[in-house]
């Protein structure tokens, strides 16, 4: 009785909890701590879509069990919203499903469509869903790293060929988290031939579909021919909106996919709250003048952080998309690594961070800054890691900072 469960034991050690320890730790102490760590948005959610959930949530009617694949009126404004942002048409019945955010449908998809032994093709870095969600569901991992887009696609091929059995999906996301890279659709229609030629499955993450900064908007898979064929595409509102908590999110695309998570869905919840998903229709039919505003504010944030870092002493690679930051480890600390440099940062800068291993053992050298505080926050921070940085041979042990570093 004392041997942990089969499925439990097959997840390795969650790396960001040594850190959020040390977080929740240094709280209870009184300490500061501005917390870059978890992509939690900070933004209110815009006041009309709070509007129609209170005046939804009045009905007693409500207040009921919900629809599993969603409700009429959020399937049809997620298949509108394709076809106004991406010129996608679809099928609201069977082409359009509603989840409890992004992560669920995600991980559920991978309960209806894998079998113990099944080879996934997952990036690395990666969401962590993105290969967990298989491996709880018995998968095995074939790991393609992706440093740059460019270095996935071109060892895709190679990790078809040396998987046993053949592979039977790949996963893509971009904008990427944690990487914040984005593709353009050439690089999809890459990745539809490669499918094609090995008869895969693919699931498309586009979560950071419009936090993007830089000009032009991420394109979907299913913008390519015959994409639909073998596609899911998951989305969320948590980010576009500010609706972390509200844990609504959807997925699109190939009628037989979007099936199979139904039937598992369908066994395991009754979907979301029936004010939550009016509310989430209300958000893609109704003003986005709001989705902007929130662009802006990340893209402001961004900016000051890439500034400011700088002048710390820190070069942080600026993001063209996400809610995210992918900075390499400062030189003085690259040798302990992202774990370690993570958590001295906490001790000594009072910053919180994620470190790179916890998205994958190819994540090593980086981490991943969410840009969740506000801009005056964010300067605090570059002028507490200045002073880290500056005390990094004291912090390291290797004896007193020489004056020209402490100047």
């Amino acid at each position: 009785m004392a041997q942990e469960f089969h499925r439990v034991r097959h997840l390795p050690p969650y790396v960001f909890e040594e850190v959020n320890r040390l977080k929740a730790k240094a709280r209870a102490a009184g300490e500061d701590v501005i917390d870059f760590g978890m992509g939690n948005p900070d933004m209110a959610t815009p006041p009309h879509i709070v509007e129609k959930l209170v005046e939804t949530v009045r009905d007693p009617k409500t207040h009921r069990y919900s629809a599993s694949r969603g409700i009429p009126g959020l399937r049809r404004a997620i298949a509108s919203y394709y076809a106004r942002r991406f010129g996608v048409k679809l099928n609201a019945d069977s082409q359009v499903i509603a989840t409890l955010g992004s992560k669920e449908g995600f991980a559920n998809l991978a309960q209806a469509i894998t079998t113990p032994g099944d080879v996934v093709l997952v990036p690395n870095p990666a969401y962590p869903i993105h290969a967990f969600g298989f491996i709880l569901a018995g998968a095995v991992i074939r790991h393609v790293p992706a440093a740059t887009p460019e270095e996935f696609l071109g060892r895709l091929d190679l990790a078809a060929r040396h998987s046993v059995p053949s592979p039977s999906a790949v996963v893509v996301s971009y904008p990427s988290n944690p990487t914040a890279q984005v593709v353009d659709l050439d690089f999809y229609r890459e990745i539809v031939k490669f499918a094609e030629r090995w008869d895969l499955y693919i699931l498309s993450d586009l979560a950071y579909a419009e936090i993007y900064f830089d000009g032009n908007p991420p394109p979907s898979m299913l913008q390519v021919p015959g994409a639909i064929e073998r596609t899911i595409e998951f989305n969320s509102l948590s980010k576009t909106y500010s609706m972390p908590g509200w844990r609504m999110g959807f997925a699109v695309g190939n009628e037989r996919l979007v099936a199979a998570l139904a039937r598992v869905k369908s066994y395991l919840d009754y979907g979301a709250f029936t004010p939550v998903q009016v509310a989430a229709a209300a958000a893609l039919n109704g003003p986005q003048d709001c989705v902007d505003e929130i662009r802006a504010i990340y893209k402001a944030r961004r900016d000051v952080l890439v500034d400011s870092m700088g002048r710390a002493g820190w070069a942080i690679p600026s993001p063209k998309a996400s809610m995210f930051a992918w900075a390499p480890v400062p030189e003085a600390f690259r040798e302990v690594g992202s774990l370690e440099f993570s958590k001295l940062l906490l001790q000594h800068a009072q910053v919180a961070v994620a470190p790179g291993l916890g998205f994958g053992e190819y994540g090593e050298g980086h981490v991943r800054i969410a840009l969740v505080e506000n801009e005056h926050r964010i300067r605090q921070a570059a002028r507490n890691v200045r002073k880290f940085l500056q005390s990094s041979r004291t912090i390291l042990g290797n004896g007193p900072v020489p004056q020209e570093a402490a100047r």
